[in-house]
């Protein structure tokens, strides 16, 4: 045979690529080309492949040999087509059966001495050849349990280049990786946090409850050392259990990235990602001549939390508007669009000015114009999509040496959930998963208000200086709360909460 063909694939953003590696042998002057719109690592592969099939045995003759990545309008980078090269050209020189490797896919990055390493993707790479019609997938070893994730298809981890030689010729066998029932493969996960730890601020908590409730965006402003970061970091403690459908879409994410745990691939708990102030926004929202997800994918499903928010750079913060709203990020390159998932919940905290204690004007050592140059950082649209704005007073110190047992994770989550089941049963078949999904042409549907409570709203909208924004916001978040109070209509008292959340943006950015 002169000639055969192996199936890879490339990830295209969260997308997978279906690539065929074309060898074909012939006489002439002795060469390894590649060909099919390479990258420089992928042009390096025929040195790696070359002296991976010698040192695993093989005698390669001095002929021809041009390899094709097709199609030829792809990019292809990384090290993950090694080893369907290297299954390439040994069938082309009839040295294994190229038969047995049809509709079978392939990837993976050679050693020099023959050794198969892990590469990216692999997750995305095995739906993808489901879909295509493929029955095996050939991935490195340590690839092969996030492979097993997916059913139906059989998972082969290669160990090396001469096991999976001998495999196909069929001297010896690779057992194929057996796909474990998701739950018994999902690492136990131990918080080490809990909401019982933090003394007083009780309403800090229940307008954390009620933004983890409602799926809504949070921001805590108060002096440092009030527990903004201590409440934040035990956010996840209340969140609800990830389904498996959610907990695969998030895997993908991770497994894009080399983030997959080897032994433990499935993603079991909702992501919380913690952002240092210097990020960048190609790091925070994603990027690169060809688009990879950033931090706001990496907490899909989850939460993103932002420290000391007005020493993030300004056009980094306005980056998040967009993904805010559409709760996915769209990046546009030359040769292509690339749209990743971004639905997670925004909690920020920041400090009221540089030294941390206005209003306290006894011990704020800041000027007017440094507070307000502070404070401009923020933007109003940006706060505009905040739903939730709290302050986090000090603590006293009655609450600090409290003996009384505070209400622990475990109790608000069981009340988190009870909300979330309530809104899946409401939103049923729409495709909105928590109230503060909610679309502005479903309010009238699902936040109907009484004569009262629009009376209400109207007075609220003229004193507040409300934008038709922060009103629909304040409607999910009165929704979120009858919701926890199991009310099948929002009634005034709701409103009234839900607006004494939209205060304090007020009461800072516009002194």
């Amino acid at each position: 045979m002169a000639f055969s063909t192996v199936l890879s694939a490339a990830i295209q953003g969260l997308g997978v690529e279906m690539i065929r590696v074309e060898a074909d042998v012939s006489n002439g002057l002795p060469g390894f080309h590649m060909v099919g719109y390479l990258s420089s690592e992928v042009k390096e592969a025929s040195e790696r492949v070359r002296t991976a099939m010698k040192n695993s045995g093989f005698q390669i003759p001095a002929k021809k040999m041009v390899i094709n990545l097709a199609p030829a309008t792809v990019r292809k980078k990384g090290a993950s087509f090694d080893l369907p090269i290297a299954l390439s050209v040994l069938a082309s020189l009839e040295l294994i059966p190229g038969k047995k490797l049809e509709h079978v896919l392939v990837i993976g990055e050679l050693s020099l001495d023959g050794k198969v390493r892990e590469v990216p993707g692999v997750l995305p790479i095995v739906m993808e050849a489901k879909r295509q019609g493929c029955h095996t997938c050939i991935v490195p070893a340590k690839n092969a349990r996030e492979g097993a994730l997916i059913d139906d298809i059989c998972i082969l981890g290669a160990e090396t280049l001469e096991d999976i030689c001998r495999h196909i010729t069929g001297h010896t066998e690779i057992k194929p990786m057996t796909g474990e029932n998701w739950t018994s493969g999902m690492k136990a996960r131990i918080d080490t946090v809990d909401f019982a730890d933090i003394c007083g601020q009780e309403m800090v908590k229940r307008a954390v409850e009620i933004a983890v409730a409602g799926g809504h965006n949070l921001l805590m402003v108060g002096p440092p050392g009030s527990g903004k970061s201590m409440i934040a970091k035990r956010i996840p403690t209340i969140l609800p259990p990830l389904s498996l459908e959610e907990s695969m879409e998030i895997t993908q994410v991770y497994s894009v990235l080399g983030l997959i745990d080897e032994e433990y691939p499935l993603i079991a708990g909702r992501p919380f990602r913690s952002v240092h102030h210097t990020v960048t926004k190609a790091a925070l929202i994603g990027g690169g001549s060809v688009p990879r997800p950033g931090e706001i994918s990496l907490a899909h499903g989850g939460v993103l939390f932002l420290d000391e928010l007005a020493e993030f750079k300004k056009p980094v913060l306005e980056v998040l508007r967009q993904p805010l709203e559409e709760r996915e990020i769209k990046l546009v390159r030359t040769h292509g669009s690339y749209t990743f998932p971004a639905n997670f919940i925004l909690a920020a905290a920041m400090n009221p000015c540089p030294c941390g204690n206005y209003p306290d004007m006894g011990r704020c050592t800041c000027t007017s114009g440094e507070i307000q140059h502070y404070l401009g950082k923020i933007s109003q649209p940006f706060l505009d999509r905040i739903d939730i704005c709290i302050e986090t007073p000090r603590i006293r110190y009655v609450d600090l040496n409290a003996k009384s047992p505070q209400e622990s994770s475990g109790v608000i989550r069981e009340r988190v959930c009870a909300a979330r089941k309530i809104q899946e049963k409401r939103y049923q078949g729409t495709g909105i998963l928590t109230n503060a999904m909610l679309e502005v042409k479903m309010l009238d549907e699902y936040c109907t208000l009484g004569t009262a409570e629009k009376e209400l709203m109207e007075q609220a909208y003229s004193a507040l200086g409300l934008t038709a924004r922060t009103y629909h916001k304040i409607l999910k978040v009165a929704r979120t709360i009858a919701d926890m109070d199991e009310s099948s209509r929002i009634r005034q008292v709701h409103l009234k909460e839900a607006i004494g959340y939209r205060t304090l943006d007020k009461k800072y950015w516009r002194r």
